[in-house]
């Protein structure tokens, strides 16, 4: 509940500062009276669209901290707690990041890491998973999470996501434009949009943000073999993250909250193509051919 709540109130809170944000900028009224204005709305568009993923990347360690109750370790209270320490500074400096805050969190089998830059990140394990792995498959998934940040992960799918709601939201108000001039062809009475448009846009916008999320999804997949080739340099060998990926396998997988899962480094979709994650067998296959 906690989840569904935080994630309802930070969408809803989003949806309304950028609202504002064009509507003080005049950018809203794309549609005219000599027909649309194509300009404005794709500066609409790229406001709402780039705007809605940069404002969650700005937001995304403090809403994983609080969504997931994760305790930042400040002074280990214990030698789980200074290895985990000792293990991602010693990482994050072979990477050449700053030091990330590093978190444990209670929960299934589990890790993720998040943050806007690479300077200021989170890395954070569940407890399942510091009790089901050994050290050095917990120090591989480190690496993992480590690599995404080096990586720049974030920010890459940030962007990515911010041109796909892009052109989401740009076609579906073509679209909604041309269907609601063809319903009302014969009524020249009636000024701005009508029902139809805004029936159309709102179905487009489902529509059209299926498709974009298997391309988010592909790019998310290829960010985890990076990932995983990126721990696998960083330990000086592939054999620890193989080995954390086959224990992964056959572990119970650990729910991470929707807006950190791309993080994680276990989770599947309902489907290949809407999965973040590749199978865990093609992870280890390109790891043993990168050999």
């Amino acid at each position: 509940m906690k989840r569904v709540i935080l994630f309802i109130a930070t969408n809803l809170g989003v949806m309304l500062v950028l609202s504002l944000t064009a509507s003080l900028l005049g950018v809203n009224r794309f549609l005219t009276e000599n027909g649309l204005n194509l300009g404005m709305l794709l500066v609409f568009a790229a406001l709402m669209g780039f705007g809605g993923s940069f404002i969650s990347l700005l937001l995304s360690k403090p809403i994983a901290k609080w969504s997931t109750s994760a305790q930042v370790i400040t002074q280990p209270r214990n030698a789980t707690e200074r290895w985990l320490l000792d293990t991602v500074a010693a990482q994050a400096q072979r990477a050449g990041i700053g030091m990330p805050e590093v978190a444990i969190y209670e929960g299934a089998p589990n890790a993720f890491a998040t943050g806007a830059t690479k300077n200021s990140s989170l890395v954070a394990v569940s407890t399942g998973l510091l009790a089901s792995m050994t050290q050095e498959e917990v120090e591989a998934v480190l690496a993992h999470e480590v690599a995404h940040i080096a990586n720049g992960d974030m920010v890459t799918l940030t962007l990515i996501q911010g041109v796909v709601n892009t052109f989401v939201i740009f076609l579906a108000r073509i679209v909604g434009y041309f269907v609601d001039q063809m319903l009302r062809k014969n009524d020249s009475e009636q000024s701005g949009p009508g029902i139809g448009y805004m029936v159309t846009v709102i179905v487009c916008e489902i529509l059209f943000g299926i498709l974009a999320s298997i391309i988010v999804m592909y790019f998310s997949r290829q960010r985890e073999f990076r990932a995983d080739r990126g721990a696998a340099q960083i330990l000086g060998r592939p054999q620890p993250m193989i080995a954390a990926l086959r224990r992964l396998g056959g572990l119970e997988e650990g729910e991470l909250p929707k807006n950190m899962a791309a993080f994680g480094i276990s989770g599947k979709g309902a489907a290949a193509l809407f999965s973040s994650h590749p199978a865990i067998e093609d992870r280890i296959a390109a790891l043993q051919a990168a050999r």
